[in-house]
């Protein structure tokens, strides 16, 4: 069987990686602001319908590597192979996991990635959209739990501690965010290690 795409999906990824790449050219040549959704469609050379079939604002294109990670989330409740996770513990393990190799693959790119974190943080709205962004990230991660097993108290719970795991993980990695997933990771263990020592 053959898996690749078709040529008309062929043609809408291009067409929508051409908007992409406009978009974060414009952005970094005038500013976010100074942009339109119309100079963005020019530059892609696609007409402001098919911008329109891929994003629903220009706010959605900066964030356009999260829609595709969130896509990711979303596969892994296919896993088959994941355990239930039966305790907090067990549960915040199993989203190291999806986060981890998250933060890998959103940092493939490390300075289009410190590029992103600079536009956002230069611009409210933009900074309003990730908080909504983040919001989403944390509920996918909790649906990701509850079907594999876990009680929907203790899905939220981890997912939120997840996130937390990575929003420190962008904390501390500075100016390098080549070390995002080793950050989150190191969170995580962190996280996890809380209260296993003996007390005294």
């Amino acid at each position: 069987m053959d898996d690749r795409p078709s040529l008309a999906e062929r043609k809408r990824l291009q067409a929508r990686d051409r908007i992409v790449r406009a978009a974060e050219d414009l952005f970094a040549e005038r500013g976010f602001a100074a942009v339109s959704v119309a100079e963005i469609a020019d530059r892609a050379d696609v007409g402001r319908t098919t911008f329109f079939r891929y994003f629903g604002d220009k706010q959605e294109v900066v964030f356009a590597q999260e829609q595709d990670l969130l896509a990711t989330i979303a596969s892994a409740r296919s896993e088959i192979d994941a355990s239930i996770p039966s305790t907090l513990q067990e549960a915040i393990s199993q989203l190291s996991d999806i986060v981890v190799a998250l933060c890998a693959r959103a940092t493939q790119d490390p300075m289009a990635f410190s590029r992103h974190c600079e536009l956002v943080e230069s611009n409210p709205e933009l900074r309003a959209r990730e908080a909504l962004k983040m919001q989403q990230f944390s509920q996918q991660l909790a649906e990701i739990l509850v079907s594999r097993g876990a009680d929907s108290d203790t899905a939220v719970l981890a997912s939120q501690i997840a996130q937390a795991c990575y929003q420190t993980a962008r904390a501390r990695v500075g100016n390098d965010p080549r070390t995002l997933a080793m950050q989150a990771q190191a969170a995580f263990e962190e996280t996890l290690n809380l209260g296993c020592s003996p007390r005294p």
